[in-house]
């Protein structure tokens, strides 16, 4: 079996075509902090069925991700803290995959088509609500079984636990690192999903490999302009782009 079997087929344009989405996927990461399995999910859904966009997605997503659960030295305490809710992502996932089956067909379109409106609705017009400690444990793991149901659905695994995580009260750093935990934990949990229903194959982990160069590519420039960009108004540009595609892709799956 070759590792790259999943391009088989492919034209030159084609394959160009999914590198340069990773790219604006890897940049919009760079330059925001999050946005990579977002972004790619919801591009390679409009020309691919979500399950093999989400293949796709799994190394370039798990690498990076590992890398911004940095610094390793405070990992363990912000471990602790969300234990529950990754536990619950990771169970919810795997029952997500276990009832839904990989996410294909126009209900998947319309999953993320929804998803993606509504975390895009919320980043830009919700506010952050403030979570009590004694509350954490019960919620956090109720957020994690929602948020692995959505991504067993759609591929997307920012709905509602970026909003759950925004509302912990974090420093800035330690919510790059507590998204970075969920999101590492999110696409382990999403490959095990997808390879329980046959939809990862060792052609998806090759192709997922090569795919990851043209990510941290994009990642690289994307942090290099956010030195030059104003993040706030390249972040509401970014959302806007997410409704657009979310309307698209849940329009042209009811009809």
């Amino acid at each position: 079996m070759m590792l790259t079997e999943m391009f088989d087929g492919y034209t030159w344009q084609m394959f160009l075509l999914v590198a340069m989405v990773f790219v604006l996927a890897g940049l919009v990461k760079g330059v925001v902090g999050l946005g990579l399995p977002t972004i790619s999910m919801a591009l390679l859904s409009i020309f691919m069925i979500p399950a093999q966009a989400a293949a796709l997605l799994v190394i370039p997503s798990l690498v990076t991700n590992v890398w911004q659960t940095r610094p390793f030295h405070s990992l363990m305490p912000m471990l602790k803290r969300i234990a529950g809710m990754q536990l619950g992502v990771a169970a919810g996932t795997l029952a997500g995959a276990a009832v839904l089956g990989a996410p294909a067909g126009a209900w998947a379109a319309v999953s993320l088509g929804v998803a993606l409106i509504a975390y895009s609705a919320w980043a830009l017009f919700g506010k952050p609500l403030a979570i009590p400690v004694d509350a954490e444990k019960w919620l956090g793991l109720l957020v994690g079984i929602v948020t692995g149901f959505i991504t067993a659905a759609t591929g997307v695994f920012v709905v509602p636990a970026v909003p759950y995580l925004q509302s912990l009260g974090l420093a800035r750093d330690e919510l790059i690192q507590a998204m970075g935990v969920s999101f590492t934990v999110s696409t382990v949990a999403l490959a095990a999903g997808l390879w329980l229903n046959d939809s990862y194959s060792m052609g998806a982990v090759g192709a997922s490999l090569i795919m990851l160069v043209p990510a941290l590519l994009g990642m690289g420039v994307g942090q290099r302009l956010r030195q030059s960009l104003v993040p706030a108004v390249f972040r509401r540009c970014f959302l806007i782009s997410l409704v657009i595609v979310g309307v698209y892709l849940a329009v042209n799956g009811l009809l």
